[in-house]
């Protein structure tokens, strides 16, 4: 039997895709033009698109059509694949250092091996920590505008295992999580391996539309909301606090079970009170030390309801059982001593410098994020594509990060991620030139 007519169309756009007769960036014809072309039913020409785009090989933009993606390019580049090669300047994930590091952390392990408690760092711990530990994290969450007790406070191996933990103990699959149109690729993937369903909540000013979560709660059986309120990742949003009541009286009238994530709120000076401590019956609130102090410190913290507790110790044991001991200790000591205190100002200073010097060099362009965030947004200029200004810098030895990652939607908007964080300020200040070059040469060539 002849293979049917549609395979092969499908057939010969992946040929001549793959073999750069049409070039990424190539506007292929609509769906009505397609089908008049090749004498098709306009249903079987959108098959040739959906295949294709299920391939990898196009991607169908609203309102826009059909263009041939970089095949190039990974559909997840930017959070999925750190930078590897020796001169690639790594501009798509955040690991914040400053200079010193390595020597208060030769300063810990000397202190550490010193200590008389070092035999009971080589036994299981407790799967939410040793209560004096819980009690040293919940008073340094006095800082994030939290007043919580020890036995709501489960130590975590990093706020991604928080997330996990959450998940598992509070989830089942087939949830559906509002969460917003942008958001943390973390929780996506978390998301996806859970069977849970993201419902996306697009956004208003510095935060989600709330007139979309209301509506979307009133059709939907939504169990829980994923959320970033103070400092947002990728959006750099801190919701003010009249935003974070209203979301709070929604969750309420519907009974939804709130995960908020403050991995950068460390960076917010002054930012509202925590969802956790507006609507504490209600909110886990999930953190940690990677970008605070570095991400090697695999040290998170989740903060629960006491009814929630020990749902999330059987998820614990189930995943790591508990947190390395050694590395525990350290973090609690540093905790404890104040250093990191004052390694998360040292940050926001850090971070500041880096957002100013990033907003200056790419004036003119449109970008979002907060004045201490260690990242920014940029949406791209009309009709300029990420994934060849993507490509383009990889062929430059930068590496960002497109929207692919980020979007929950189906639509996802032509905009790059750029992590200020992870490369001396002045290699960053030449990336970013970079960076600015070939969003104008890219805009030029359309």
């Amino acid at each position: 039997m002849p293979r049917a007519q549609y395979k092969r169309l499908v057939d010969a756009f992946a040929a001549d895709i793959r073999a750069g007769t049409l070039a990424p960036g190539t506007r292929l014809p609509t769906h009505r033009e397609l089908a008049a072309r090749e004498g098709l039913a306009l249903v079987t020409a959108s098959r040739v698109y959906a295949e294709l785009e299920a391939m990898g090989l196009t991607s169908g933009e609203t309102g826009r059509g059909t263009f041939v993606r970089e095949t190039a390019l990974s559909p997840a580049q930017g959070i999925d694949q750190q930078a590897t090669a020796a001169n690639m300047v790594d501009l798509n994930f955040n690991y914040p250092s400053l200079p010193g590091q390595t020597e208060l952390l030769r300063g810990a392990l000397r202190q550490l091996a010193a200590s008389g408690d070092l035999e009971a760092l080589l036994h299981y711990q407790p799967h939410g920590g040793r209560t004096h530990e819980r009690a040293i994290i919940a008073r340094h969450l006095r800082c994030r505008g939290l007043s919580v007790s020890a036995e709501q406070v489960l130590i975590v191996s990093g706020a991604q295992h928080g997330l996990a933990t959450a998940v598992m103990a509070l989830l089942q699959p087939g949830d559906v999580v509002a969460t917003d149109a942008l958001t943390y690729p973390g929780f996506k993937v978390l998301a996806q391996s859970h069977g849970l369903e993201l419902a996306p909540i697009s956004a208003a000013d510095q935060g989600p539309d709330l007139e979309v979560l209301k509506q979307l709660c009133e059709s939907r059986q939504v169990r829980a909301l994923y959320a970033m309120p103070t400092l947002h990742n990728p959006m750099g949003w801190v919701t003010g606090l009249k935003q974070r009541q209203q979301l709070i009286a929604i969750a309420r009238k519907h009974d939804l079970l709130i995960i908020e994530d403050a991995a950068y709120a460390f960076l917010a000076q002054q930012p509202p009170a925590p969802l956790a401590m507006l609507a504490p019956e209600r909110t886990l609130y999930i953190s940690g030390l990677s970008k605070s102090v570095a991400t090697g410190l695999r040290i998170g913290f989740i903060v629960t309801p006491l009814p929630w507790v020990p749902r999330i110790e059987r998820a614990i044991r189930a995943t790591t059982w508990n947190t390395p001991g050694v590395m525990t200790a350290i973090a609690c000591g540093w905790i404890d001593d104040g250093t990191v205190t004052r390694l998360e100002a040292e940050k926001r200073q850090d971070a500041m410098q880096r957002q100013s010097m990033a907003r200056e060099i790419l004036a003119g362009l449109q970008c979002s994020g907060h004045p201490a965030s260690y990242f920014l947004w940029v949406n791209l200029p009309e009709e300029t594509r990420a994934d060849r200004v993507t490509m383009a810098l990889l062929q430059k030895n930068i590496a960002v990060s497109t929207a692919e990652p980020f979007a929950t939607s189906e639509q996802v908007p032509h905009a790059i991620r750029l992590a200020l964080g992870s490369v001396k300020l002045e290699v960053l200040e030449v990336a970013l030139q970079t960076v600015r070059r070939v969003i104008e040469d890219c805009y030029c060539q359309v």
